[in-house]
């Protein structure tokens, strides 16, 4: 039996924007069939994170279509970091959306997982829905409300109130990570919690027990709020935020293998 074709991936690179605002997208495709997979990656990470391939490997293997991108400030995109907020990220997100065809499977990982519902609802409002289901892996939804400013000390108020930046230590990165007014004061624009969340397609949610970045609690508040679609939420006990080991990137391929089927 000959053995079926796998197809390269393509790097291109699109403007989203315009004038002082316009700013080069990284993007890495694979052509394949449907449904697509679509990849929304996390906060300060970017497409060459290992759940992100390991995506692209299910695609390549299954000869769907894959899309994966950098959003400004990460990874090979342009744009300054600084300058970022879920308003332009969701920007560029929709640009790259509008690449695809046909039904997609979207993929949103931490941050990821907040947009990935904010771009699924700009398409069912535009009368464009193409999910056919959605996997949140520790998905940050409403984080900049929620979750980042919970963590500041005393001191780190002050900051934010005197200058606009806090600088906040990673577990994941030499370099402490940036989160400025801008971003807290944008995502105020889209939070989810604050009524029913419809995404009009099953929804699986991938939750580590030890995440301590986005708890179990978190995720178990979004699960209250999907009221009107399937909802399979697995927690793995042992589980941290990344849920990158071997045993849990098992779990999202088995999660894709089920959004495949439905």
């Amino acid at each position: 039996m000959a053995q079926a074709h796998v197809s390269e991936i393509e790097s291109i690179t699109i403007p989203v924007g315009s004038g002082a605002a316009e700013r080069p997208i990284a993007i890495e495709r694979r052509a394949g069939g449907t449904p697509g997979l679509f990849w929304l990656g996390g906060f300060r990470s970017d497409m060459a994170g290992g759940k992100a391939m390991r995506l692209d490997r299910f695609g390549a293997e299954h000869q769907l279509a894959v899309t994966r991108f950098d959003y400004s400030g990460h990874g090979r995109s342009g744009g300054d970091f600084l300058e970022g907020s879920i308003s332009r990220w969701l920007e560029e997100a929709l640009a790259v959306f509008a690449l695809t065809g046909g039904p997609q499977i979207l993929v949103g990982s931490s941050m990821g997982g907040w947009l990935a519902l904010l771009l699924n609802r700009a398409l069912r409002q535009a009368g464009t829905p193409r999910a056919k289901a959605i996997i949140l892996i520790a998905p940050g939804i409403d984080m900049t409300h929620d979750l980042m400013p919970q963590r500041f000390t005393d001191l780190q108020n002050k900051q934010m109130a005197e200058t606009g930046l806090v600088l906040r230590p990673s577990q994941y990165s030499d370099e402490p990570y940036p989160i400025t007014a801008k971003l807290l004061q944008d995502g105020a624009k889209h939070l989810l919690f604050t009524g029913v969340i419809e995404t009009g397609c099953p929804v699986t949610i991938l939750q580590g027990g030890r995440d301590p970045d986005v708890p179990q609690a978190h995720a178990l508040k979004l699960v209250q709020h999907l009221l009107l679609d399937p909802v399979t939420l697995t927690l793995i006990p042992d589980g941290d935020h990344r849920l990158s080991r071997e045993q849990d990137l098992l779990l999202l391929d088995a999660a894709l293998r089920r959004a495949m089927e439905d």
